[in-house]
This record gives structure tokens, C-alpha cells and sequence, in this order.
């Protein structure tokens, strides 16, 4: 039951003291932690975590440091059960952005590919234009209680992690989905739809603090479209499916390191979109964004003008599908056979 931090360390392979260099290709060795899992399978943003982190230290002795984007897609399911070599490629080197594939690979099977892409998050020039408040075109936190007046909630039974993290959901959110309010549409309504969901959510262990390796599990830790929905309109229960990530995308708007006392080392403000379920095998849209916040749960008091002081992270786009939870179990126990006729 390792934390999180644990949970993300991979090891390079080679010599420690190898400078990066155009072209240059570097691997990097690890074991997933079953803690991590959606039932029986690593959660996607866990294993993105992982590719994060082994180009986090591709690039440490770099000018490039921070990671501005990484984009991925999923191509089989990641095990537990197995170790796992991440290969980064260093493709291209500019003046303010590098540029590196990154594969992960369990069992000679590529999982996993991703392109990423570093340089410096922070102003290169007095020039840089911002969109902040106080603007009135800005983005404001999308929550709507302080941590201190949330209310953990129970988490989903399928996920592993619940004695490592918790959250509580923004009820003035969630009222947004109900039959009867004003987002519903109709034959003459002009856009709209979709449901929406945010929520508080924070590390429990005391070694945990917030770090850029810590977004891509973030961004996958929602509630998604079908759970949301009524079961009159398609609705399902947690425990009946899965959602696998097939494409998981992530811009990173602030570097992590940079957070003030004004912002808590282990708690974060999550807000969640979908907007369309369909075919093949109900595949749906997620848009997530990440945001600093101003206290634990259920600690603190509201100041004046906290909101003001809460920054965005980072936001993500992803493609998932629906499918049944035996499908999970599924590719779990293929898996182990795998790694069981490995050692025979």
C-alpha cells in the first residue's frame, strides 16, 4: 500500500551520469503498485505518471525542466503483475522547448506511448502575454464551497486507493445534473448538455506533497458521464463498468514547485466535463481541470479573497470507453497468466 510518491519512482537503467542529447535514447525500469489500480487494472493517469516521471529525470540536468504537455495513447491495458521499462527519446532540442517520445513496455508489449514536450514554465520575456484576473475573461475557480465547509465522500469501492486519498464532491456542481435543471436541453435549446462534476481532493499520507508527477493521476480521478446520469437516461452503477483511457491528453499551466503558503501541499480543487457518449463501445469525452486550493478538507476558514489566490494547474482532455467491469477482471488474470508462463 504504497503512497503515491513511492508509488511513481522508476530507476534508470545504464549509466547514471549520461548526458542527454538529440536522438539520444534512455530507458527506465520500474514496478506498479497495486494500490494504484481501478479494480484490477492500473488507473490510466497512474501509468502516465510513471512515463511523466522518467521524463522528469530525463530532462533534470537539462535548461528544459518543466513539462508543458505530454499527450498518450493507450494501446493495451498496464499490469500490476509485471516490471515495466519506459524508453524515452530525446526527438528535438530548440531554444525554449524539447521535445521527447516516451513508450512503456510490459512484458515485450508496448503499453503505452506518449510525446512530451519541456521547456521552462514561467515568463521568457516582459512581452508574454497572460490571461489572469482581475480580467473579466479570465477562468475562475470552478468550485463552489471552501475545503473547509466540504463534506468527505465515500469513494468509488472499484478503486484501490481509498485509504491513501479521499475526496468531497461540490454539491452545487452535482445539482447542475439533475432532471430538472435549466442545463437540460431540448429541441430548441442551442448547445448545452452534458453533465459536470468537481470535488476536493486530497493525499492522506503525511510524505506526500504536490509535485508536476502528481497531475497526470489527478486529471484522471473524476466522476464520469454515465455515472452521473440518472438510470432512466442511461445511467450506470460504479461497480457495473469501467472505463478504460484510450487517448489522455494534459496541458500544465503552472509549475507545481512555484505554490505559496496560500495553497495546500496536499489538497487539490478538481472540475470535470463530459459532453457526449457514443458509438463504438459508449466512448465518451472527459475534460478535467486541476486547481490549486487553500486548505485540507474540513480545515481552514474562508478569507477574503481566496478564490483570487487558487491557480490553475493544469487541464486535460480524454477519450474513454464503457465497458463491463468483467472485462477489467479480464485482462487482469491474462496478465498474471502471462507472468506465470514467463517463469515457468
Amino acid at each position: 500500500m504504497a503512497p503515491f510518491n513511492q508509488a511513481v519512482t522508476v530507476h534508470r537503467k545504464g549509466p547514471q551520469d549520461a548526458a542527454n542529447f538529440e536522438g539520444r535514447t534512455v530507458d527506465y525500469e520500474g514496478i506498479m503498485d497495486p494500490t494504484w489500480n481501478i479494480g484490477n487494472v492500473p488507473c490510466g493517469g497512474y501509468s502516465l505518471a510513471l512515463i511523466l516521471e522518467a521524463c522528469i529525470q530525463h530532462q533534470e540536468k537539462t535548461e528544459h525542466i518543466d513539462p508543458l504537455h505530454i499527450s498518450s495513447h493507450f494501446l493495451k491495458p498496464t499490469t500490476s503483475a509485471l516490471p515495466f521499462l519506459v524508453r524515452v527519446r530525446t526527438v528535438k532540442t530548440g531554444k525554449t522547448i524539447t521535445n521527447l517520445l516516451a513508450d512503456l513496455i510490459q512484458g515485450d508489449a508496448l503499453r503505452i506511448t506518449a510525446h512530451a514536450m519541456f521547456g521552462l514554465n514561467g515568463p521568457l520575456s516582459e512581452g508574454d502575454f497572460v490571461l489572469q484576473p482581475p480580467s473579466p475573461y479570465a477562468r475562475r475557480l470552478p468550485l463552489y464551497s471552501h475545503p473547509s465547509q466540504a463534506k468527505h465522500t465515500p469513494m468509488f469501492g472499484v478503486w484501490r486507493t481509498n485509504q491513501q486519498v479521499s475526496w468531497a464532491h461540490d454539491t452545487a456542481t452535482l445539482e447542475k445534473n439533475q432532471p430538472g435543471h435549466p442545463n437540460r436541453t431540448n429541441s430548441e435549446t442551442v448547445g448545452g448538455g452534458g453533465t459536470e462534476w468537481a470535488a476536493w481532493f486530497q493525499f492522506e499520507q503525511p510524505t506526500e506533497k504536490l509535485s508536476n508527477v502528481y497531475i497526470p493521476l489527478l486529471v484522471d480521478m473524476f466522476m464520469n458521464t454515465r455515472s452521473l446520469l440518472p438510470l432512466g437516461e442511461g445511467g450506470t452503477e460504479d461497480a457495473a463498468h469501467w472505463a478504460p483511457t484510450m487517448t489522455l491528453a494534459v496541458d500544465f499551466k503552472f509549475p507545481v514547485r512555484n505554490l505559496t503558503p496560500h495553497h495546500s501541499s496536499k489538497t487539490v480543487g478538481l472540475y470535470s466535463s463530459g459532453r457526449f457518449v457514443n458509438h463504438p463501445q459508449s466512448r465518451h469525452d472527459i475534460y478535467v481541470e486541476v486547481w490549486s486550493a487553500p486548505s485540507k478538507i474540513g480545515e481552514g476558514a474562508p478569507e477574503e479573497g481566496w478564490r483570487d489566490k487558487q491557480i490553475c494547474l493544469a487541464i486535460a482532455t480524454q477519450m474513454a470507453l464503457t465497458l463491463p467491469m468483467a472485462v477489467n477482471l479480464k485482462n487482469a488474470e491474462r496478465n498474471h497468466q502471462s507472468l506465470k508462463a514467463a517463469k515457468l
